[in-house]
């Protein structure tokens, strides 16, 4: 199909008439070249001011004038396209949500091993950056977390303590891949406020794809709530930037190493939820547990992650016994290997 693309980019804030002029002339050309339909693609979308109303105006009117004019709107700030599209844009559009970086993709473009996407993530803008690891760790601080807080959260959203709020994502970052109570949290952080203020905070760096918190799986969900959270990035590159060791020295400190592959699993697994919508979740009964559990509908999915030489599956077969999952498995020693795992389609588990 024909297409006419433009960029937000270059525009000032406040010029919203310049998505009318896009429109236009798509459609004068649609009109001169007698295109039956055609797509107008919007790069940056969220940069102007009061978009969405002007999206819904001109939709509107090719709506009454029977005008097929398809638009596709693209934005890299997750928090503040959806709040734009839940405003007035009710019942007029599809979302297609777009993830990280995956490991196939990282590997064909940037020739990365599974180590190394494993420690460096998968950001494409620091891809050529890992040689020089201050480089790198520079990049991810002001390009990717700063930029997100400051534009994505701080912006759009009323923050009494936003020290606190850097604060919180550094703790969780670190401790991605781990159990962490909201007031152990507390301990650890200055000027903190109450575990109500944390659990809020959470939920911003998760809504911008930064860090979530993973809750205990279970039947009864006001168990659920109550849960201690397992954190987890959404990028292994927010965790490793905070770490002191090396790619080098990390490799070789297995400890370690068990809990950064566990991140960047669950890193994989977050990304996958969030574009095919099923959920995320950890199971521990005493000294039982199961890394992962993913659940769509009525089904469930159970995930061991063994980065070491442990054969020990207490914890996976208890939850079989318990829970009768669709399916159960071990990734890497005694399981699917970690690069084939990498490249399922999750969806086909369900």
């Amino acid at each position: 199909m024909p297409y006419q693309f433009f960029s937000a980019d270059n525009v000032p804030a406040t010029n919203s008439a310049w998505i009318s002029d896009c429109w236009a002339a798509v459609r004068s050309l649609k009109e001169s070249k007698g295109w039956g339909s055609v797509i107008l693609v919007i790069d940056e979308i969220q940069k102007i001011a009061n978009w969405s109303e002007v999206v819904k105006k001109e939709w509107d009117d090719d709506t009454f004038h029977d005008s097929d004019i398809k638009v596709l709107l693209l934005g890299s700030s997750r928090v503040l396209l959806e709040k734009g599209l839940s405003e007035s844009l009710a019942g007029r559009f599809e979302e297609i949500r777009m993830s990280h970086w995956s490991y196939q993709e990282m590997k064909e473009c940037f020739g990365f091993s599974l180590d190394q996407y494993m420690f460096y993530g998968g950001y494409p803008g620091a891809a050529t950056l890992i040689g020089d690891e201050d480089r790198f760790g520079q990049y991810i601080q002001s390009a990717i977390i700063e930029a997100t807080i400051n534009k994505d959260i701080l912006m759009d959203t009323p923050i009494g303590k936003p020290a606190l709020l850097r604060q919180t994502f550094e703790l969780g970052a670190a401790y991605s891949g781990e159990l962490l109570s909201l007031n152990k949290m507390l301990g650890s952080l200055q000027d903190a406020g109450n575990t109500v203020t944390l659990a809020g905070y959470i939920n911003l760096l998760d809504e911008s794809g930064l860090l979530c918190g993973l809750q205990k799986f279970s039947v009864d969900m006001a168990r659920r709530r109550a849960s201690i959270p397992k954190l987890q990035v959404y990028n292994n590159a927010l965790k490793m930037v905070y770490s002191p060791l090396t790619f080098e020295q990390a490799i070789l400190n297995r400890k370690s190493w068990g809990h950064i592959f566990e991140s960047g699993i669950g890193a994989y697994l977050v990304n996958q939820a969030f574009v095919h919508r099923f959920e995320v979740f950890y199971w521990r009964e005493r000294d039982d547990e199961v890394d992962f559990v993913l659940r769509k509908k009525n089904s469930v999915v159970a995930i061991e992650v063994k980065s070491n030489a442990e054969k020990r599956t207490d914890g996976l077969d208890k939850f079989c016994k318990l829970f009768n999952p669709q399916a159960a498995f071990i990734v890497e020693d005694g399981g699917i290997s970690v690069k084939d795992f990498l490249s399922m389609d999750l969806r086909k588990l369900f």
